[in-house]
């Protein structure tokens, strides 16, 4: 009302129309009953947008959207709570916004507040709760709503571990009693094991819907791609911007003048998953003639933490002389490493260490492998479970 009053007395109509854009286009599909769907995508791809039209909040502009049951909407946990009213007196206002009545919100009191862990402040008013407390009430409030349909939109990434835990045991008693499900999140480790179908919504539209791991792999397959590019990008002005700072030295009577990181399939590239090949390669120019040159590699982890090294001369690879210009080359069968940022060094010098020219973590890559492994490397490993080996 505000908008259009304004509107109406400065004269300026086209103002808000110029901002709107379409959120969602022929986003079409049937969830059947008691199935969990995972919907997920970048920022801005209209994940949420979705999940409000599926609620109830805004209405389609075009088509038709029609849900079967009592909708709970964990969409903005406390929508309707009042800072200055009690837990208790919330936990009222709240349940009956979801569309229970008195009789059963007083029959499952007991059980929201203890499921929320707040008896001891259920009579404060909720504006001297920490955000997790109201975190906590809110989807306590929610889920014992009793809903045929549950939307869930990022709140299971709020809050302690514990209580995390509690939420996505609470989410597999609610499959099991077959209630339909809906979960937006960025967490595709819950996507995985907590859903039947996934949706991946890009710029508005559907771009995959399918089993779960494809969805997966697909999107990860994209955004890695798309990460690749940006990296590449800058990732030359990088190596130039540090190549006059701290992070580069040496007497340079042979200089590394390029670095090239590629893939298996010879093309230059800074996202790579665990399994895939890696290929470095170092063009040197040496300035006079210089015996026995040792070129060597390191990576690092963003924190500085090394995670493997070696060289020419560890290896036994003997290098009587260079002089001019040349190349030499490193091929990584597999990378090995768990998801997270990197970087390389690289370097040559003389065999008692003198540095001709080091690049110390000038070279970032990333390895993405849409799991939640922790440490350095990643071990290759079967596991075998009551005597038989689990599928990999």
């Amino acid at each position: 009302m505000k908008d259009a009053l304004i509107s109406m007395f400065s004269g300026n109509r086209s103002k808000s129309s110029e901002k709107s854009f379409e959120a969602l286009h022929d986003v079409t599909f049937d969830i059947h009953s008691g199935a969990t769907w995972g919907i997920i995508g970048r920022n801005g791809s209209g994940k949420s947008t979705l999940l409000k039209l599926m609620a109830g909040i805004y209405k389609p502009d075009s088509g038709s959207l029609t849900m079967n049951g009592r909708v709970s909407a964990l969409i903005e946990l406390g929508a309707g709570f009042h800072p200055d009213f009690s837990g208790r007196e919330n936990i009222f206002i709240n349940a009956s916004i979801l569309g229970m009545g008195k009789d059963e919100i007083r029959r499952k009191f007991d059980e929201i507040v203890a499921f929320a862990e707040l008896e001891e402040f259920i009579d404060d008013p909720v504006r001297t709760y920490s955000s997790g407390m109201f975190m906590r009430l809110g989807f306590s409030v929610a889920i014992h709503a009793d809903p045929d349909i549950l939307l869930v939109d990022e709140v299971l990434a709020v809050g302690d571990s514990g209580f995390t835990f509690k939420c996505k045991d609470k989410i597999a008693s609610f499959r099991k009693a077959g209630k339909t499900i809906v979960l937006v999140t960025h967490d595709l480790a819950d996507v995985a094991e907590l859903c039947d179908k996934a949706v991946w919504l890009e710029a508005g539209r559907v771009k995959v819907i399918d089993q779960p791991k494809r969805v997966i792999d697909d999107y990860l397959t994209s955004m890695a791609k798309l990460e690749n590019q940006a990296m590449l990008k800058d990732g030359d002005k990088g190596a130039q911007e540090d190549s006059g700072s701290s992070k580069r030295w040496g007497s340079r009577e042979a200089s590394i003048t390029q670095v090239a990181i590629k893939d298996g399939a010879g093309e230059e590239r800074r996202v790579f998953h665990p399994e895939d090949p890696l290929f470095l390669s170092m063009e040197y120019v040496a300035e006079v003639p210089l015996k026995q040159p040792v070129f060597g590699i390191a990576i690092y982890k963003k924190d500085g933490t090394l995670c493997y090294g070696t060289n020419t001369d560890i290896i036994g690879i003997n290098l009587p002389m260079i002089d001019g210009h040349g190349r030499v080359a490193i091929d990584i069968d597999k990378i090995g490493l768990v998801d997270g940022s990197y970087t390389f060094s690289v370097a040559v010098h003389a065999k008692d260490g003198h540095a001709y020219d080091y690049h110390d973590q000038m070279y970032e890559f990333h390895v993405r492998s849409g799991t939640a492994e922790v440490g350095i490397c990643r071990l290759a490993s079967k596991w075998t479970i009551n005597g038989r080996k689990a599928p990999e």
